[in-house]
């Protein structure tokens, strides 16, 4: 790490950043983890189950767009501080109703999704205090923070079962507690705030299929972490037997491996070029989850592919938030925004179409089958745009120049 990092930001507030991004991530998937038990307990069938985990992904995604209207108008650590009380307010009132109902679940899930929302709230909060040199350092220091889906997957099976699902709930109030102390006292205002212009800012960029390209890529990569974060802890119990803390605890491993390969992605984007780097990721991801779809008889086989295929999705995501300042230097904090959120789409679909694929057929494999098939239209994807964006290179570097010169 360059030195002069230390003393170009703010290391409180960008460690304030981190640690409620951790918290909020783990939460944010919390019914995954917590799947097994509670479908035991609500007689669920597989298709409400991934139903279930995939909401408060969905929620999230489209919560990051109220989140990101409200940091442009208040701040990103007052709505820190706002949406962390939300959440355990939440959870709190979860505890003591004690839902014992499939409908009311929901209203858990979109809690939590308030939860998944805190992508758009800690990344402006860190990136305001550091300028423009150091912004791959603090944002790739403060998104690391997607590595708390592996907390939940890790403790929140063993808890479930010691102490019940919805008393699980209850016990992660303590972290979020915790955290949100440690934010108030760490965390700092932006002294110049940082306005991306409003929902209107966002309407000419969604006029560019470049845009959309990126969010489908997003969508393909970081929607295939998230939705296997939350599902596979049903997964691993229901296809291979797994016991719940096992379960979690394989779920927990390749959901680290998967976050924290991340930065490694954008590295290796920065060496030979985003769109090589992600025809060659979507390549791998389309075999990888087709040998998972056509079945793996045992765990043995079925854990290392699973792992692989995490390596493959973490290192798209840094890959493709690569080429968002290549492609539109001067709209960084917008795509961020919406790519982040096709992310949280992208998840909902593979979680809610595997549950939908054991109730219809019996088996998995379908779900996964389809989800190789849409990185397989991403790989083609990526190969039509490589070709025209090589041609496009010259002006994207002038207008970068011409930004960064602004």
């Amino acid at each position: 790490m360059d030195k002069g990092f230390l003393k170009a930001g703010n290391p409180r507030t960008l460690l304030a950043a981190f640690l409620y991004f951790d918290v909020s991530f783990m939460v944010w998937v919390l019914l995954g983890p917590l799947g097994i038990s509670i479908a035991h307990d609500l007689h669920l069938n597989a298709g409400q189950k991934g139903l279930l985990v995939a909401t408060p992904v969905l929620a999230g995604a489209l919560l990051r767009v109220l989140a990101g209207a409200l940091v442009d108008h208040f701040g990103p650590r007052r709505v820190a501080i706002g949406a962390q009380i939300l959440v355990i307010a939440g959870l709190l009132l979860t505890w003591l109703s004690a839902p014992h109902s499939y409908g009311a679940l929901f209203g858990v899930a979109l809690v939590l999704g308030v939860a998944g929302a805190s992508f758009a709230i800690a990344l402006p909060l860190a990136s305001a205090w550091y300028p423009p040199q150091y912004q791959g350092t603090a944002l790739g220091i403060a998104g690391a923070g997607n590595s708390g889906t592996a907390l939940a997957s890790l403790f929140a099976p063993g808890l479930a079962v010691l102490y019940g699902w919805v008393n699980v709930l209850g016990l992660a109030t303590l972290p979020l507690t915790a955290v949100l102390v440690a934010f108030v006292f760490l965390a700092s205002e932006p002294p110049r705030h940082r306005s991306s212009g409003g929902l209107v800012a966002w309407l000419p960029v969604l006029h560019s299929g470049d845009c959309w390209m990126l969010m489908f890529f997003y969508g393909v990569t970081f929607g295939g972490f998230v939705g296997l974060a939350s599902f596979l802890t049903i997964y691993f119990n229901d296809q291979y037997g797994l016991p719940p803390a096992i379960a979690g605890s394989c779920t927990a491993l390749v959901v680290f491996v998967g976050s924290f390969v991340r930065p490694l992605g954008g590295a290796m984007a920065d060496r030979i070029g985003g769109e090589r780097a992600l025809s060659i990721l979507f390549a791998l991801a389309v075999t990888i989850f087709a040998v998972i779809g056509f079945g793996l008889p045992t765990i043995w086989l079925a854990f290392p592919a699973f792992f692989l295929g995490m390596v493959v999705l973490g290192l798209g995501n840094g890959a493709v938030f690569q080429l968002v300042p290549t492609r539109f230097p001067s709209r960084v904090g917008i795509l961020t925004g919406l790519v982040g959120m096709s992310g949280g789409v992208g998840g909902f679909y593979l979680a809610s179409s595997l549950g939908a694929a054991r109730q219809a057929t019996g088996s998995y494999g379908p779900g996964f089958l389809g989800f190789a098939a849409v990185a397989l239209v991403a790989f083609a994807c990526v190969g039509v745009c490589r070709r025209r964006w090589a041609t496009e290179r010259p002006r994207i570097s002038a207008e970068a120049d011409a930004a960064t010169s602004s």
